[in-house]
Protein backbone atom coordinates (compact mmCIF):
# COMPACT_ATOMS: atom_id res chain seq x y z
CA UNK A 1 0.00 0.00 0.00
CA UNK A 2 1.43 3.43 -0.57
CA UNK A 3 2.41 5.29 1.97
CA UNK A 4 2.16 8.98 0.26
CA UNK A 5 -0.37 11.55 0.59
CA UNK A 6 -2.90 12.59 -2.65
CA UNK A 7 -0.51 15.11 -3.42
CA UNK A 8 1.90 13.43 -3.72
CA UNK A 9 0.54 9.98 -5.50
CA UNK A 10 -0.72 13.08 -8.36
CA UNK A 11 3.36 14.40 -8.37
CA UNK A 12 4.46 10.39 -8.62
CA UNK A 13 2.76 10.18 -11.88
CA UNK A 14 4.20 13.63 -13.21
CA UNK A 15 7.43 11.62 -13.64
CA UNK A 16 6.00 8.99 -15.97
CA UNK A 17 4.11 9.72 -19.65
CA UNK A 18 0.58 9.33 -20.17
CA UNK A 19 1.34 5.63 -21.97
CA UNK A 20 2.88 4.73 -18.74
CA UNK A 21 0.31 5.42 -16.83
CA UNK A 22 -2.50 4.22 -19.59
CA UNK A 23 -0.46 0.73 -19.12
CA UNK A 24 -1.62 0.24 -15.88
CA UNK A 25 -5.22 1.93 -16.61
CA UNK A 26 -6.43 -0.78 -19.33
CA UNK A 27 -3.72 -1.08 -21.89
CA UNK A 28 -2.54 -4.56 -21.10
CA UNK A 29 -5.28 -6.43 -19.60
CA UNK A 30 -3.28 -9.54 -19.09
CA UNK A 31 -0.32 -8.00 -17.06
CA UNK A 32 -0.17 -8.31 -13.78
CA UNK A 33 -0.47 -4.91 -12.72
CA UNK A 34 -2.42 -3.91 -15.08
CA UNK A 35 -5.89 -2.30 -13.56
CA UNK A 36 -8.21 -3.45 -16.59
CA UNK A 37 -10.26 -0.58 -16.09
CA UNK A 38 -11.70 -0.70 -18.92
CA UNK A 39 -11.74 -2.56 -22.30
CA UNK A 40 -8.81 -1.66 -24.23
CA UNK A 41 -9.97 -0.66 -27.09
CA UNK A 42 -13.39 0.17 -26.71
CA UNK A 43 -13.18 1.69 -23.40
CA UNK A 44 -13.22 5.24 -24.59
CA UNK A 45 -10.76 6.50 -22.04
CA UNK A 46 -8.10 8.15 -23.85
CA UNK A 47 -7.73 10.58 -26.79
CA UNK A 48 -7.61 9.71 -30.05
CA UNK A 49 -5.33 11.47 -32.61
CA UNK A 50 -7.71 13.90 -33.82
CA UNK A 51 -6.52 16.23 -30.89
CA UNK A 52 -2.57 17.13 -30.24
CA UNK A 53 -0.61 18.99 -27.29
CA UNK A 54 -0.23 22.64 -28.22
CA UNK A 55 2.40 23.21 -26.05
CA UNK A 56 4.46 20.19 -25.12
CA UNK A 57 7.13 22.30 -23.89
CA UNK A 58 5.28 22.61 -20.68
CA UNK A 59 5.04 19.27 -19.69
CA UNK A 60 2.76 17.13 -18.32
CA UNK A 61 -0.52 17.84 -16.54
CA UNK A 62 -2.64 15.76 -14.12
CA UNK A 63 -5.66 16.70 -12.05
CA UNK A 64 -9.51 16.06 -11.01
CA UNK A 65 -11.63 16.65 -14.22
CA UNK A 66 -14.50 19.37 -14.62
CA UNK A 67 -16.16 18.97 -17.36
CA UNK A 68 -18.09 21.34 -19.50
CA UNK A 69 -20.43 21.67 -23.20
CA UNK A 70 -20.21 24.47 -25.23
CA UNK A 71 -22.42 25.12 -27.96
CA UNK A 72 -24.57 27.53 -30.01
CA UNK A 73 -27.42 30.20 -28.10
CA UNK A 74 -30.46 28.12 -27.97
CA UNK A 75 -33.89 30.28 -26.82
CA UNK A 76 -35.41 27.15 -25.02
CA UNK A 77 -32.36 26.20 -22.97
CA UNK A 78 -30.61 28.63 -20.07
CA UNK A 79 -27.39 28.99 -19.80
CA UNK A 80 -24.92 29.23 -17.32
CA UNK A 81 -22.81 32.18 -16.91
CA UNK A 82 -18.59 32.62 -16.66
CA UNK A 83 -19.54 33.02 -12.98
CA UNK A 84 -21.42 30.00 -12.69
CA UNK A 85 -17.96 28.38 -13.73
CA UNK A 86 -15.66 30.40 -11.56
CA UNK A 87 -17.61 29.05 -8.53
CA UNK A 88 -17.85 25.55 -9.89
CA UNK A 89 -14.25 25.64 -10.45
CA UNK A 90 -13.81 27.07 -6.89
CA UNK A 91 -15.48 24.13 -5.17
CA UNK A 92 -13.67 21.49 -7.34
CA UNK A 93 -10.94 19.77 -6.09
CA UNK A 94 -7.27 21.15 -7.31
CA UNK A 95 -5.29 20.86 -9.12
CA UNK A 96 -8.25 20.93 -11.97
CA UNK A 97 -7.84 19.47 -15.37
CA UNK A 98 -11.19 21.33 -17.76
CA UNK A 99 -12.61 18.52 -20.20
CA UNK A 100 -14.97 20.55 -22.89
CA UNK A 101 -16.75 18.74 -25.45
CA UNK A 102 -17.60 21.70 -28.19
CA UNK A 103 -21.04 20.65 -29.44
CA UNK A 104 -21.18 22.84 -32.64
CA UNK A 105 -22.75 21.90 -36.14
CA UNK A 106 -19.82 20.53 -38.01
CA UNK A 107 -20.25 23.53 -40.20
CA UNK A 108 -18.37 25.65 -38.12
CA UNK A 109 -16.96 23.53 -35.25
CA UNK A 110 -13.65 23.97 -36.95
CA UNK A 111 -14.03 27.79 -36.89
CA UNK A 112 -14.57 28.23 -33.47
CA UNK A 113 -11.71 29.91 -31.38
CA UNK A 114 -13.00 29.11 -27.99
CA UNK A 115 -10.22 28.94 -25.58
CA UNK A 116 -8.28 32.18 -25.26
CA UNK A 117 -5.90 34.33 -23.48
CA UNK A 118 -8.57 35.70 -21.30
CA UNK A 119 -10.59 32.50 -20.65
CA UNK A 120 -6.89 30.99 -19.59
CA UNK A 121 -5.98 33.81 -17.45
CA UNK A 122 -9.51 32.62 -15.87
CA UNK A 123 -8.51 29.42 -15.81
CA UNK A 124 -5.24 29.23 -14.40
CA UNK A 125 -6.06 31.50 -11.18
CA UNK A 126 -8.94 29.36 -10.59
CA UNK A 127 -6.50 26.56 -9.81
CA UNK A 128 -6.98 25.03 -13.62
CA UNK A 129 -3.44 23.24 -14.81
CA UNK A 130 -4.62 21.86 -18.16
CA UNK A 131 -7.98 21.67 -20.71
CA UNK A 132 -8.69 18.68 -23.20
CA UNK A 133 -10.95 19.66 -25.64
CA UNK A 134 -12.38 18.54 -29.09
CA UNK A 135 -12.23 21.59 -30.78
CA UNK A 136 -9.81 24.55 -31.91
CA UNK A 137 -9.08 27.76 -29.58
CA UNK A 138 -6.98 31.15 -30.23
CA UNK A 139 -4.36 33.49 -28.75
CA UNK A 140 -1.82 30.62 -28.72
CA UNK A 141 0.71 33.28 -28.44
CA UNK A 142 -1.38 34.82 -24.90
CA UNK A 143 -1.89 31.47 -23.89
CA UNK A 144 1.64 30.12 -23.94
CA UNK A 145 2.76 32.62 -21.26
CA UNK A 146 0.13 31.43 -19.22
CA UNK A 147 1.10 28.06 -17.03
CA UNK A 148 -1.87 26.01 -18.41
CA UNK A 149 -1.66 23.16 -20.87
CA UNK A 150 -3.60 22.28 -23.84
CA UNK A 151 -5.15 19.84 -25.50
CA UNK A 152 -7.08 20.50 -28.65
CA UNK A 153 -7.69 19.76 -32.13
CA UNK A 154 -6.29 23.31 -33.60
CA UNK A 155 -6.00 27.00 -34.08
CA UNK A 156 -8.37 29.53 -35.45
CA UNK A 157 -8.78 33.12 -34.97
CA UNK A 158 -12.36 33.99 -33.93
CA UNK A 159 -15.58 32.44 -33.14
CA UNK A 160 -19.07 33.85 -33.23
CA UNK A 161 -21.84 33.78 -30.26
CA UNK A 162 -21.55 30.62 -27.93
CA UNK A 163 -22.82 29.92 -24.43
CA UNK A 164 -21.95 27.21 -21.97
CA UNK A 165 -24.69 25.00 -21.78
CA UNK A 166 -23.29 22.39 -19.59
CA UNK A 167 -21.48 22.07 -16.20
CA UNK A 168 -20.43 18.55 -14.93
CA UNK A 169 -22.07 16.25 -16.87
CA UNK A 170 -20.46 13.59 -18.57
CA UNK A 171 -18.55 14.58 -21.87
CA UNK A 172 -16.72 13.25 -24.81
CA UNK A 173 -13.88 14.53 -26.13
CA UNK A 174 -11.97 12.88 -28.60
CA UNK A 175 -12.83 9.51 -28.24
CA UNK A 176 -12.45 9.83 -24.20
CA UNK A 177 -15.34 9.77 -22.07
CA UNK A 178 -15.32 12.01 -18.88
CA UNK A 179 -16.98 12.46 -15.48
CA UNK A 180 -16.67 15.05 -13.23
CA UNK A 181 -13.75 14.13 -10.40
CA UNK A 182 -12.18 11.77 -12.83
CA UNK A 183 -8.53 12.00 -12.66
CA UNK A 184 -6.93 13.36 -15.91
CA UNK A 185 -2.85 12.64 -16.89
CA UNK A 186 -2.07 14.30 -19.79
CA UNK A 187 1.09 15.40 -22.07
CA UNK A 188 2.48 15.35 -25.88
CA UNK A 189 0.90 11.98 -26.28
CA UNK A 190 -3.14 13.22 -25.66
CA UNK A 191 -4.78 12.05 -22.05
CA UNK A 192 -6.09 9.44 -20.13
CA UNK A 193 -8.57 9.03 -17.34
CA UNK A 194 -9.15 7.16 -14.47
CA UNK A 195 -11.13 7.04 -11.16
CA UNK A 196 -9.84 9.38 -8.69
CA UNK A 197 -10.43 6.14 -6.00
CA UNK A 198 -8.18 4.46 -8.15
CA UNK A 199 -5.10 6.84 -8.05
CA UNK A 200 -3.39 4.59 -5.15
CA UNK A 201 -3.46 1.48 -7.14
CA UNK A 202 -2.21 3.04 -10.73
CA UNK A 203 0.75 4.19 -8.27
CA UNK A 204 1.36 1.27 -6.70
CA UNK A 205 1.60 -0.55 -9.97
CA UNK A 206 3.27 1.67 -11.99
CA UNK A 207 6.90 1.48 -10.90
CA UNK A 208 7.44 -2.34 -11.66
CA UNK A 209 5.80 -2.42 -14.69
CA UNK A 210 7.61 0.42 -16.21
CA UNK A 211 10.93 -1.00 -14.53
CA UNK A 212 10.21 -4.11 -16.44
CA UNK A 213 9.65 -2.23 -19.65
CA UNK A 214 13.07 -0.63 -18.95
CA UNK A 215 15.01 -3.86 -18.17
CA UNK A 216 13.56 -5.83 -20.81
CA UNK A 217 14.65 -2.76 -23.63
CA UNK A 218 18.16 -2.97 -22.30
CA UNK A 219 18.04 -6.71 -22.60
CA UNK A 220 16.85 -5.87 -26.50
CA UNK A 221 19.46 -3.17 -26.93
CA UNK A 222 22.37 -5.47 -26.14
CA UNK A 223 21.63 -8.31 -27.56
CA UNK A 224 24.15 -10.30 -30.03
CA UNK A 225 22.27 -12.22 -32.27
CA UNK A 226 18.65 -13.65 -33.14
CA UNK A 227 18.22 -15.84 -30.67
CA UNK A 228 19.15 -13.40 -27.70
CA UNK A 229 16.81 -11.16 -29.52
CA UNK A 230 13.52 -13.74 -29.24
CA UNK A 231 14.48 -14.61 -25.54
CA UNK A 232 14.39 -10.74 -24.95
CA UNK A 233 11.47 -10.52 -26.54
CA UNK A 234 9.47 -13.39 -24.71
CA UNK A 235 10.25 -11.44 -21.46
CA UNK A 236 7.52 -8.77 -23.04
CA UNK A 237 4.99 -7.27 -20.19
Amino acid sequence: MSKLSEKDMLKKLLKFNTPSVGNIVATYPNNPHCLGLYDNWYGRWYTSQKVKCVFPEKGRRIGYAVTLVFSLPDPKVKPFSFIDLIEALDQAKKPIVIVAQQKFPNNIADSVGLFGGQMTSLLQTSGVVGVVTDGPSRDLDEMKDLNVQYIMSGATPGHGDFVLSEINTTVSVAGMDVSYGEIIHMDEHGATKFPADKLEEVCNNIDEFSDEEDNQAKELLKAKNVDEIKKAWLKRV
